[in-house]
């Protein structure tokens, strides 16, 4: 085991595969490989089922994360690499889509449960916990008749793909919001935050 105090963990939830790129279900992993080229660090790196990269950020090691089980088995891999690199579960920061929240609208965390949420429910029962921070994006419900699951492992359409820019911007600077003042800071700021 490595012992590192002063490590952060941001992961990014999805799935793997092409199959699965650019789908509303990958906006985790859509912002993972944002903050990767935001702050230099390249996912190059393979350690039990996830990809990472790592970096320093401030005087602290910090690893973004992407794993590479199915969203319903994200935890142990997770919990794995935590583990490894001695990274409390508070000091893990979880990037997931959030059908219940509009496109354009993000929403912090500091625990919970998981809202129905397969990702976010295999972290909680991997850790035994659900006292870790997590950024929600919103990727809108669809109407009926439209299925949930197909919309969710559905691709953005050309439209929304061109209105998530802001989004994800606005999901980049939450993360650094979170990593430089805390989650409390972060959540009074970008949870009332009601336009795109």
């Amino acid at each position: 085991m490595i012992k590192d105090t002063a490590s952060r963990l941001v992961v990014g939830l999805g799935n793997p595969g092409r199959k699965y790129m650019r789908t509303r279900h990958n906006i985790g992993f859509m912002l993972i490989d944002r903050l990767g080229n935001h702050f230099g660090i390249s996912p190059d790196q393979t350690k039990f089922k996830c990809l990472f990269g790592q970096g320093i950020y401030r005087e602290n090691r910090l690893f973004l994360v992407q794993p590479m089980d199915f969203m319903n088995r994200s935890g142990p891999p997770v919990f794995q690499l935590a583990r490894y690199f001695n990274i409390s579960l508070d000091d893990t920061l979880i990037i997931h889509d959030d059908v219940d929240l509009d496109i354009g609208r993000i929403k912090i965390k500091a625990k919970g449960g998981h809202g129905g949420h397969n990702g976010i429910k295999s972290i909680i029962d991997a850790f035994g916990s659900d006292n870790f921070p997590r950024i929600r994006i919103g990727i809108g419900r669809p109407e009926p008749p439209v299925d949930v699951t197909d919309y969710v492992l559905g691709k953005f359409t050309p439209e929304e793909l061109q209105n998530l820019e802001p989004v994800l911007k606005k999901a980049e600077d939450a993360v650094e919001t979170v990593l430089n003042k805390g989650t409390t800071v972060a959540m009074n700021h970008f949870n009332c935050l009601i336009d795109g």
